[in-house]
Formats: C-alpha cells, structure tokens, sequence
C-alpha cells in the first residue's frame, strides 16, 4: 500500500464521542481516490461510483496525525478499481479498509469514457 497523505486530526473533524467523524474520514478518502484515478487516467471528469464495505477497525484522536494509502486492484475499460487502507502514523494501528473503490474516467458529455490505460504509470515515466 503507498500512503500518499497525512492528515492531523483537528477539533473539527471529531464526533460528539471524541473520536474522528467517520463521515470526513470518508470524504478524505473519497478525495485521495479521485487525486489518485485522475493522475493515473490523465482525466480531471473522474467520478466515484461505487465502495464496498467500509470496515471501521479503530479510531483516531485529537491531535493524532493518520495517513491516507491507495492502490490500484484493476484497471477497467472506463474505471480504475482502488483499495484504501488508512492508519495512525506513529502506532501504523490500521483504522479503516475498503477493498474497491470504483473511479470512473467520463467524457465531457458526462458519460463513461474508456482510458486505454492497463497499468499504474508513474509521472516521472511520463516526462522521461
């Protein structure tokens, strides 16, 4: 898994038991993932489709600094299926997995729109 973001859990990301708020764990994720698909399918129109199962494993705290992973788990004709695992910095404590994200690539109608691509390029293999 490659951890690409860190965030510092701030008084206004926790919920009324003290701990982070599932729901902006959530956004961060869902952010993370489209930053991810865009960069990988050269496409800014990314839109999330779908998540499975979001499995909640522990929490984190007020001044806990987490970090963000993404990886790839396939490539589809129009989409990029992503995993996300998301844990403390300094315990490496896992805090929350989803094993597939579905990013779709879309087209400026709006509608799905195939990438060509089939494998994780890195921007350095871009420029070189």
């Amino acid at each position: 898994m490659n951890f690409h973001t860190r965030k510092w859990i701030k008084p206004e990301d926790l919920n009324l038991n003290g701990t982070l708020f599932g729901g902006r764990l959530l956004e961060w994720i869902d952010e993370e993932a489209a930053l991810y698909a865009i960069i990988q399918l050269e496409n800014q129109r990314v839109v999330t489709k779908y998540m499975s199962e979001i499995d909640f494993k522990s929490s984190a705290r007020q001044g806990d600094i987490i970090e963000i992973g993404i990886d790839v788990v396939k490539f589809g004709k129009a989409s990029l299926v992503l995993s996300s695992e998301v844990r403390n910095k300094m315990t490496h404590e896992t805090i929350i997995t989803i094993a597939n994200i579905v990013m779709v690539s879309l087209g400026e109608d709006g509608k799905a729109k195939p990438h060509g691509k089939t494998e994780i390029e890195y921007v350095s293999d871009r420029l070189g």
